[in-house]
């Protein structure tokens, strides 16, 4: 059974040139495996590529003209039939770094891209990765029509720590971050000094880890594509809190007289305010005891919150006075 690439793209036979690079970029948005999860979407990726290999290069898009079944090895030409000559082929290319030549490394989609890691034990949705455009290490040569043998490789991303506090990470911020690149001048041979400002939204709720991407913000010269710019989440740290995901973790010291006969914690919160929790059982040091939804939003869900979770810290006195310790030894059990 042959292969009709025209139809694969959507076009009509005798389409010229520009109207295959339309279609493909047409398609290739449509069913880019990133932006469409539907069931064979990355094989129709895969076949839009193959398609548009074809019917870009003169030479292949023989092979469809006469509409012959394409079953392995280079396009090669043999005894014709009444039909014409026959012709094989195989798509070896890879379709992702075909979409990337063609789209000169850029990320052509609106939104955002987000990698999950899959570790929450919570449910919570962990960011790994989130994309402003842009594709990460991106290295291929220049797309037909571009300088013979002409290949630029784009550097590895620059890496910078993006310190925010647990009440930012709570109410959400914006940072504004200088810095400071290299950019060609006209004449596309010397460069000079740039200095830009790249702003950040900070969600409430990401987690420590979390990347922000900005493509090509690095130094430019004749012969690089210029690396991404990486901002990667970092937790300041708390005077009072400890975080733990979505939750935030109070250490509460406690004699040893409220471990064992009861106490009242008055346990703080991120958006100022103190909750009475009162314990009447026997409180081990290390035991810990939470308060529902008073922790930090979940990225995915902001509206929903982790728990406050208070650890208890027992103190044991350095010394006991001798009447004391007579009556401990009545009291306690052995």
């Amino acid at each position: 059974m042959g292969k009709d690439y025209y139809r694969t793209l959507g076009l009509s036979r005798g389409a010229s040139g520009e109207d295959v690079r339309r279609a493909y970029r047409r398609q290739a948005l449509r069913f880019h495996p990133d932006k469409n999860r539907s069931r064979g979407a990355e094989e129709r990726f895969k076949e839009v590529a193959e398609a548009y290999d074809v019917l870009s290069d003169p030479k292949k898009r023989e092979i469809d003209k006469y509409g012959e079944e394409v079953k392995g090895g280079a396009p090669t030409s043999g005894p014709g039939g009444s039909n014409g000559p026959t012709f094989t082929y195989t798509f070896r290319g890879d379709p992702h770094a075909m979409f990337a030549e063609f789209f000169d490394g850029r990320n052509p989609f609106d939104t955002f891209f987000v990698q999950r890691n899959g570790d929450d034990e919570d449910g919570d949705d962990t960011f790994t990765a989130f994309h402003v455009g842009g594709f990460s290490s991106v290295s291929f040569p220049r797309g037909r029509g571009g300088a013979k043998g002409a290949c630029r490789k784009q550097r590895p991303a620059s890496l910078y720590d993006l310190k925010v506090s647990l009440e930012e990470i709570y109410t959400g911020c914006t940072k504004k971050m200088k810095i400071s690149h290299k950019r060609l001048n006209p004449d596309g041979k010397t460069v000079r000094n740039e200095d830009k400002i790249l702003t950040i939204e900070v969600k409430r709720g990401w987690k420590e880890g979390t990347k922000i991407t900005f493509p090509k913000e690095g130094d430019q010269t004749p012969n690089n594509i210029p690396a991404d710019v990486v901002f990667v989440l970092k937790d300041k740290p708390h005077g009072v809190f400890r975080r733990e995901g979505s939750d935030i973790v109070y250490p509460a010291k406690i004699s040893l007289r409220e471990a064992l006969c009861g106490c009242t914690v008055n346990a703080p919160t991120l958006d100022g305010r103190t909750i009475p929790m009162v314990f009447k059982d026997v409180l081990k040091p290390g035991v810990k005891r939470r308060i529902p939804g008073e922790g930090l939003p979940y990225p995915r869900t902001p509206d929903q919150r982790g728990d406050l979770i208070i650890e208890f810290e027992g103190q044991v006195p350095d010394r006991i006075p001798p009447s004391s310790k007579t009556l401990l030894e009545q009291i306690l059990p052995v």
